[in-house]
């Protein structure tokens, strides 16, 4: 169940946004409602094991791990998704012992005020993560972190306020400690802007992915499994993905992220007076032509 840190027991917290008990059902089923190639799924969920099995016994100078696992690429991919549910199924693969899922908000660490966002990001890490983690395996979702970790040498001294160079520091220098102090958290971060990350912070990663954009098969399962859900309130829909002409609809879904494909199927629904009224009346046709409105304004906004 995700809470607040109040409803926790614990004090709420500058850039806290939600903590959630694990192992959590519904978040497991968020992890098999991103589609991407299973050895990446795979992976991940081995690297994140690794982190709860041969840290806490290995020493730093034989496996420099800092508990740090990176997923990069472009929006609407499902990175955050995809960590929410790793965090539940690795959660799982330790039961009973009961994990926690801590989300940070790190636009909520951001200041204007001179050194105000480097506190911020040291009380974070030195001091709440560190009580959540206390006697708990933690996975700690660090949303956006190029929002916390910008890479230093692209950053103007002119145009960027000397604070958000010193919040990376201090992101730097809390890994460390905690990758030495604390084996049992786990960090994942997500990023649409790898290049705009620190180099320090990606050489801290003990394993970075890229979650791409969906293939043919993968949009094929994406539509599928969005219909099929709606099919649970308008039956009518279920037998849409087995027609001859639905292979039309995946075909014209490759380059689309998984976020707009299923927000395709919506946009398809209030093509129509009649599947406004009735969304058990969508036809094909009208899948295809919401699939290539969202195509034909993708091309216009590319450069």
């Amino acid at each position: 169940m995700t809470q607040t840190a109040r409803d926790t027991g614990f004090p709420s917290a500058k850039g806290i946004a939600s903590v959630t008990e694990l192992p959590d059902t519904e978040l497991a089923q968020v992890w098999d409602s991103i589609f991407v190639e299973p050895a990446i799924k795979d992976q991940l969920l081995a690297q994140a094991a690794l982190n709860f099995t041969l840290r806490p016994k290995v020493s730093r100078t034989v496996v420099p791990l800092h508990g740090v696992i990176m997923l990069v690429g472009p929006p609407g991919t499902g990175k955050t998704s995809l960590a929410r549910g790793l965090a539940a199924r690795v959660a799982e693969s330790f039961r009973p012992t009961p994990f926690r899922l801590v989300e940070v908000d790190p636009h909520a660490l951001t200041s204007a005020a001179l050194g105000k966002t480097q506190r911020a990001v040291t009380d974070l890490f030195a001091g709440t993560i560190v009580e959540y983690a206390h006697g708990t395996p933690t996975v700690v979702l660090l949303d956006e972190v190029e929002t916390l970790a910008a890479d230093r040498v692209k950053l103007s001294l002119e145009a960027n306020p000397i604070d958000v160079h010193r919040a990376t520091d201090a992101v730097l220098t809390q890994l460390d400690a905690l990758a030495s102090a604390h084996k049992n958290i786990l960090f994942l971060a997500t990023s649409n802007f790898p290049q705009a990350i620190d180099r320090a912070f990606r050489s801290r990663c003990d394993y970075v992915v890229e979650i791409p954009l969906p293939n043919r098969d993968a949009c094929r399962k994406i539509l599928q499994d969005c219909l099929a859900g709606l099919a649970q309130v308008y039956a009518e829909l279920g037998s849409l993905a087995s027609r001859r002409d639905f292979s039309t609809v995946v075909e014209a879904s490759v380059g689309l992220d998984g976020r707009i494909l299923r927000k395709c199927v919506v946009n398809a629904l209030a093509l129509e007076k009649d599947t406004v009224r009735d969304p058990g009346r969508l036809t094909i046709a009208a899948l295809l032509a919401a699939v290539r409105a969202a195509k034909a304004s993708q091309e216009r906004k590319s450069p």
